[in-house]
């Protein structure tokens, strides 16, 4: 016999024994196994998700910031769905028919055989009453789901929310399915992947009454959902709400982080609003009133907003004159008041004055000869310009800090190529772009920045990454501790010195002091007033305390608060106050109300 009838025979042989093994097969799961018979005659298999409870969220202290409540989802298999009274299937859930109808058309238009929601979020007395009723609605089957429960009303900004996965998301994550929820914003997003934790799965046999019969293989292929991580954050929980208590009927933000770590401690944006209004069946339309409020609640200012830093930015100046040896602690500068040129002075004092006390003076002139010497130090503008902004740069000033919250804005040092193209190469110098000097023009700086500018000058010369989250952890598990990058300025750190006493003085010795000084501990702060051509000025302050060691470093924006020392500058030291105290000073608690009931909002509230 040769080779190929030898390769015929053997192939024959294959392919008979193969139909021999599905016969034997086939015979044994139709004829012999009673069980499967009645599986597939009396039962159906459902394919059940389990979901895990979502990671929870605490304070710095352990406060609980998020939790979890039992929530209740409706979904339907279409090609399981027989005839079924209707009318009584809308009573129980609280709907009205056609409603119904649309929700079924949307069912079996996604697919016929795997199940969708129909009914997100049943209140638990729906549930209740629908739970002794289901078997009336074949096809029809009720999942247990978590939301998101907030006891303390507060940090909105900060934590985000959960909604529905879309389907781009879907299309690209084969994690998630239609119904399944996600962080949308915030911690929620930036954590989901830990907080979510992991869904299982489990197998049911369900009669045609639509009543579970047992499990499936006695729950041998069902797989078990693991729980989401849990985050610590940086926040505390109730300095996070003295903040949000003194800015109510307000427009700003106030940024708190301790020096030594880049923890975050207070973060806000004003106004804010209720984080519960994003949760459950009533969210969208909370979400569409919040997107539709004139005052922007839903809009982040503390990263979002990028606002000239006025006066504070003074403080900068001062740095790389010292380091660029454009001035030195001793250098003073005349000053002719309102009469000065080519920036006038808006306060009045002896002249010349030094840098300290120039600090304290906020004085414009003093800080226009210091960028105007750093700029004209070099043969051409554009070189000490490019000089001046990369010493910028080290502060984290122009670009991203990196926060877990995502979409934070830059803000702007601008190019020397910007002024290239509005003024030509070589035809521009430092009295072109003099409003830099004293942090008007183009500059624009974030409230983050503003905050971690002071970090870096209570740390004397560098920040580490400022952030929200300390670690993530479970029950079962030791927390993982997550690392962050110290950055260092291009600023000596002796340099500091004379300008932490500049800012010393802003507190104690200027009309700072009737509002803002304490007691107990030295605060180190700078006032700034920043034009605003569409209304009033924009009131902001940068401080931090005490002054060796610092606990707390602080940027407080207030839309629309005139000047420094009226509104951000008394709220920065009762927030600072509130933290290193636990408690405000009697003395000082009339200024306290006074903050607490300005309305800055209404145009009919006296300023």
């Amino acid at each position: 016999m040769d080779n190929f009838s030898k390769r015929k025979y053997l192939l024959g042989a294959i392919f008979i024994l193969v139909a021999l093994i599905f016969t034997v097969r086939l015979f044994r799961l139709q004829v012999l196994e009673n069980n499967y018979k009645q599986y597939a005659t009396r039962n159906v298999l459902r394919r059940v998700i389990t979901y895990p409870a979502r990671g929870l969220i605490y304070d710095r202290n352990g406060e609980l910031l998020v939790y979890n409540k039992a929530s209740y989802d409706l979904l339907v298999t279409p090609r399981e769905v027989s005839a079924f009274d209707t009318t009584s299937f809308c009573r129980i859930l609280d709907i009205d028919k056609a409603e119904l109808v649309e929700s079924l058309q949307k069912a079996k238009k996604y697919s016929t055989y795997k199940p969708s929601v129909i009914i997100k979020q049943l209140s638990p007395e729906n549930y209740a009453v629908l739970q002794e009723k289901i078997f009336r609605f074949p096809g029809f089957f009720v999942q247990a789901r978590t939301l998101r429960e907030y006891p303390q009303k507060t940090a909105a900004h900060v934590l985000g929310y959960v909604g529905e996965v879309d389907r781009s998301k879907i299309e690209n994550d084969p994690y998630y399915t239609q119904g399944d929820y996600i962080g949308v914003i915030g911690l929620e997003k930036a954590y989901e992947e830990a907080l979510r934790g992991q869904k299982g799965v489990n197998f049911q046999l369900v009669d045609v009454h639509n009543r579970i019969k047992g499990s499936y293989r006695e729950g041998r292929s069902d797989t078990v959902a693991v729980l989401g991580k849990n985050l610590s954050t940086t926040l505390d929980a109730d300095l996070q709400a003295y903040a949000e208590y003194l800015m109510q009927n307000k427009k700003g933000s106030v940024v708190a982080i301790e020096p030594a770590t880049g923890e975050v401690l207070a973060f806000l944006s004003a106004p804010t609003y209720d984080p519960s209004l994003l949760v459950g069946r009533s969210r969208g339309a909370n979400f569409k009133k919040l997107q539709q409020d004139t005052l922007e609640p839903i809009f982040n200012r503390a990263i979002r907003a990028a606002y000239p830093p006025g006066s504070t930015f003074k403080l900068i100046n001062a740095l790389i004159g010292l380091e660029e040896q454009a001035i030195t602690t001793h250098s003073a500068f005349s000053c002719s008041g309102r009469g000065s040129r080519p920036i006038r002075c808006t306060h009045d004092h002896y002249s010349p004055i030094s840098l300290r006390d120039a600090i304290r003076e906020s004085c414009n002139p003093f800080f226009w000869n210091t960028f105007s010497s750093i700029i004209r130090k070099y043969p051409r503008a554009d070189e000490g310009y490019n000089t001046w902004r990369n010493h910028l740069l080290t502060f984290g000033l122009g670009q991203r800090l990196g926060t877990e919250l995502g979409n934070e804005l830059s803000g702007n040092i601008p190019k020397d190529s910007y002024y290239n193209f509005y003024y030509g190469e070589r035809h521009w110098n430092a009295l072109t772009v003099r409003s830099l000097a004293i942090g008007q023009g183009e500059l624009s700086i974030t409230p983050f920045q503003l905050a971690n500018l002071a970090v870096t000058i209570a740390n004397r010369g560098y920040y580490i990454t400022p952030h929200l989250v300390k670690s993530v952890w479970s029950t079962k598990d030791e927390p993982e501790p997550i690392e962050f990058e110290r950055h260092n300025t291009s600023i000596a750190a002796e340099h500091f010195d004379v300008v932490i006493e500049g800012m010393q003085a802003v507190v104690e010795e200027s009309n700072v002091r009737y509002t803002s000084k304490l007691d107990s501990t030295v605060i180190c702060g700078k006032t700034g007033t920043v034009q605003n051509p569409h209304g009033s000025d924009h009131s902001v302050f940068i401080a931090f305390a005490p002054k060796e060691n610092p606990k707390i470093a602080i940027s407080v924006y207030v839309e629309n608060g005139v000047w420094g020392s009226r509104y951000a500058a008394p709220i920065a030291s009762l927030i600072i106050e509130k933290y290193l105290n636990n408690s405000i000073a009697p003395r000082r608690l009339a200024i306290e109300e006074r903050m607490r009931n300005a309305n800055l909002l209404n145009p009919n509230q006296p300023k």
